[in-house]
């Protein structure tokens, strides 16, 4: 179970017949627990914390019929930021019997990258950039000849620079706004060291939350399911799409479909993060990939 910043996930896995990873069971809770995150010393509110222990509750329950071997809760950006982090970690503990691990960064930067490389539609890709953009944190990999060689995790959660760059999520998102997350992107790229050296035209790979909305938006303006729809999602697109929505107010951005209505506040920022990481990187498209957190934390406890 990923105890992310936005959204609480959860995979039950097993091997394949091929020595691969089979899931059996994912789901996903919207708990936003992160709120406050953008502060200059991140708290964990007790509405967050409340939100998080019945949201850990329920995919538990969930899980139980599975009867698992192991089970292992992670939490990442919001809990290991946040002043009370150890509280929170202690309350789930005594909630549940499960005590989670809190990842560093890096360790979360790594098990993403692992969970990547079970990736059956990537088997063909040698060289190729990871981002991962979740409420807290993005975290970035650069993979050469299939090994990870660079692995970094950077403060530009969608979460994070909503709250620190939108005053308010309710109005449209304006052109300062837009500019402002994008220089924050620029700025935190920069001063990371983090280099864009593969070889031109190398594969792009994002996970997470905001590509995956993305793409169910997509396919709910088709009319087909989201499984039937490219997981190539050019940059143009994903322009064409924060120009569409960026003059929505809240209201009306909670009304489109495909777009969960807990995520609408921070939308317009996480697109703008992901477009600034297509500007950095000069990037055309991006191929999704649902194989990120979980499914490294499943390659694990798999031992594979």
């Amino acid at each position: 179970m990923d105890i992310g910043s936005n959204s609480i996930k959860s995979l039950v896995a097993s091997r394949d017949d091929h020595g691969g990873i089979a899931s059996r069971l994912t789901d996903a809770v919207d708990a936003r627990i992160s709120a406050g995150i953008g502060q200059a010393r991140p708290r964990l509110s007790e509405d967050g914390m409340q939100r998080g222990l019945a949201a850990i509750r329920e995919l538990l329950d969930a899980i139980a019929a599975f009867a698992p071997e192991k089970t292992l809760l992670v939490a990442t950006s919001a809990v290991r930021d946040a002043a009370n982090g150890a509280e929170f970690a202690g309350r789930v503990r005594a909630a549940t019997g499960y005590e989670p691990r809190i990842l560093t960064g890096e360790e979360e930067a790594n098990l993403i990258g692992r969970g990547l490389t079970s990736d059956p539609q990537l088997a063909d890709q040698q060289s190729y950039y990871v981002f991962d953009l979740g409420g807290g944190s993005l975290e970035c990999l650069a993979f050469r000849a299939r090994r990870m060689e660079q692995a970094i995790s950077l403060p530009l959660g969608c979460v994070r620079l909503t709250e620190r760059c939108v005053e308010d999520p309710g109005a449209p998102f304006t052109e300062r706004c837009r500019a402002e997350v994008s220089a924050v992107c620029r700025d935190a790229f920069k001063a990371s060291g983090f280099r864009f050296s593969l070889s031109s035209g190398s594969c792009a790979v994002f996970a997470g939350g905001t590509i995956a909305t993305v793409r169910e938006i997509l396919a709910q303006k088709s009319g087909v399911a989201l499984v039937e729809t490219s997981p190539i999602i050019s940059v143009d697109a994903l322009r064409a799409l924060l120009e569409e929505i960026a003059v929505l107010p809240l209201a009306a951005r909670r009304q489109i479909a495909g777009l969960p209505a807990a995520r609408a506040d921070v939308f317009p920022t996480a697109l703008t993060t992901t477009l600034a990481v297509a500007e950095i990187g000069r990037f055309t498209s991006f191929r999704h990939s649902f194989h990120n957190l979980r499914f490294g934390i499943a390659a694990e406890l798999l031992q594979m």
